[in-house]
């Protein structure tokens, strides 16, 4: 039966599996069986200085990169549900006990959103946002930044490059922390992502919060890009040593913000 549906889905529809291209659903249930589901530590390398502790399912590559690019720039919108319920498991490893958490989507640019008819991101973390809530932790999804106009798109760009693209290019729209801060419950920040590849969005995120007085206490995403060996070695040349492996101590505070 599972097979004439997926082959009736296909004829009507032209759907095809992200993963195998198998005929019939947008992920097929063998390939959602094998998606990584126990988050580890994503540290890039180098390290941006002062980066919360960042946690992701995988490496981006096979599946996971064909889901992620599926659901971003394909408009395959179903996948925002499974890769949300993956964010939700980087960021439960990311936050573990019942504190409550406020899930803070790293902004992209106006002209991408534009292009791509929707924002990838924060379909993502509103999807994850559910999937936690399923489980009765407190949570709450805010989209606090915004982003300055002159950033240019990351792809192509090195570490340095990146960093210097992204330099104080996030902020907090007053009106927007107005509306986040309500002073009911001591919440965990977490910036959330789909990728991590220098840290540097997730680093100047982090900083834009800071600014306004919010600590963030860990970075999540789906997955991690793993870099090159001569990518690292070209930046260690320039002055940047790659950190050394750091364990995640659970010893970041909360801030009054309401879930």
């Amino acid at each position: 039966m599972t097979t004439l549906n997926d082959a009736a889905r296909d004829l009507l529809l032209g759907g095809r599996c992200c993963g195998c291209a198998r005929p019939g659903r947008v992920l097929c249930r063998a390939c959602r069986a094998v998606l990584p589901r126990s988050p580890r530590p994503a540290w890039p390398t180098p390290t941006p200085a002062g980066l919360a502790p960042p946690w992701a399912l995988g490496d981006y590559a096979g599946t996971l990169r064909a889901l992620l690019l599926g659901h971003k720039e394909r408009r395959q919108l179903a996948l925002a549900g499974p890769l949300g319920e993956l964010l939700s498991l980087a960021v439960g490893a990311a936050v573990p006990g019942d504190d409550p958490v406020l899930l803070v989507p790293a902004p992209s640019r106006r002209s991408a959103v534009r292009e791509r008819g929707h924002d990838a991101t924060a379909r993502l973390v509103a999807a994850a946002g559910r999937a936690l809530r399923g489980q009765d932790r407190p949570v709450r999804e805010v989209p606090l930044l915004a982003m300055r106009t002159g950033v240019l798109d990351q792809a192509g760009l090195d570490a340095r490059q990146r960093a210097a693209n992204l330099t104080h290019s996030l902020w907090v729209p007053p009106e927007r922390l107005a509306r986040a801060a309500r002073p009911v419950a001591r919440v965990r920040v977490v910036v959330c992502d789909d990728v991590i590849t220098t840290g540097a969005t997730a680093r100047e995120a982090q900083r834009a919060l800071e600014a306004v007085g919010l600590p963030v206490s860990a970075i999540a995403t789906v997955a991690a890009t793993r870099r090159r060996s001569d990518e690292v070695d070209q930046t260690a040349a320039a002055g940047d040593r790659p950190s050394s492996t750091r364990r995640f101590h659970d010893d970041q505070g909360g801030v009054s913000v309401g879930v």
